[in-house]
């Protein structure tokens, strides 16, 4: 069983989709009982390779403590993992589809605010005239956090996103959000607006590994496999 390679791959949505095109372009063909709704899978005539079908998130989670060898994830999740699971996880290739950018966007009404600086001065504002802070809403909240940090931007309260986070401005759970978007017409459609210079990640799908199993027999050569063209 130690010699068993792990491959997290997304369960759904186009990161799977696009993934899954990488082993029908490279001749493995994925074998899985029920269909997609198998949660996992193995390749024919590959008896040491077994598919995990998994969250985006937690394909990350387990590349950290080492029960994948080999995983499939967007980069903005990898810098939004702990630091000391980021340190476990070698990146091997940015992929050629996920692309995404995380930013900071404000309800198009404010249009006194078009910078991280104009950010800032609203939310002394409501500190001082409302004695709250600016809620950002967001499921990124150590990339949120240490982004608004360094622009110099101390008070606001991160909410924990749990579904929709364009909705949360209008239904009035939070002033503003950070989001992943790669066209931004999702916001635009619920009347928000992204900052000039609220661009706080660009992102993309990745082929990644643990390198806690990096000496496994015939990982090395898998690897290889998936991340050419």
């Amino acid at each position: 069983m130690d010699n068993i390679i792990n491959i997290g791959i997304p369960s759904k949505g186009r990161l799977r989709k696009n993934v899954l095109k990488i082993f029908t372009k490279k001749k493995l063909k994925l074998i899985s009982e029920r269909g997609e709704r198998d949660l996992i899978g193995s390749i024919k005539n590959k008896q040491n390779i077994k598919i995990l079908y998994l969250h985006a998130r937690e394909i990350i989670e387990r590349l950290g403590d080492g029960s994948l060898d080999v995983g499939f994830s967007g980069f903005d999740l990898l810098k939004e993992s702990e630091i000391n699971v980021q340190n476990k996880i070698n990146t091997i290739k940015k992929l050629d589809f996920g692309k995404a950018d995380l930013v900071v966007a404000i309800p198009d009404p404010w249009i006194d605010v078009q910078t991280i600086a104009d950010l800032e001065e609203i939310a002394f504002e409501f500190r001082d005239k409302k004695k709250k802070r600016l809620r950002v809403a967001t499921k990124y909240p150590n990339l949120t956090r240490d982004f608004l940090f360094s622009k110099g931007v101390t008070q606001f309260k991160l909410v924990d996103s749990l579904g929709a986070t364009e909705s949360y401005p209008f239904t009035g759970s939070a002033e503003l959000i950070t989001d992943i978007t790669s066209t931004g017409e999702t916001l635009k459609a619920n009347n928000l607006r992204i900052l000039k210079d609220g661009e706080i990640l660009r992102s993309q799908a990745c082929v990644f590994t643990s390198k806690k199993n990096s000496k496994k027999k015939g990982l090395k050569n898998l690897i290889r496999l998936l991340s050419t063209k």
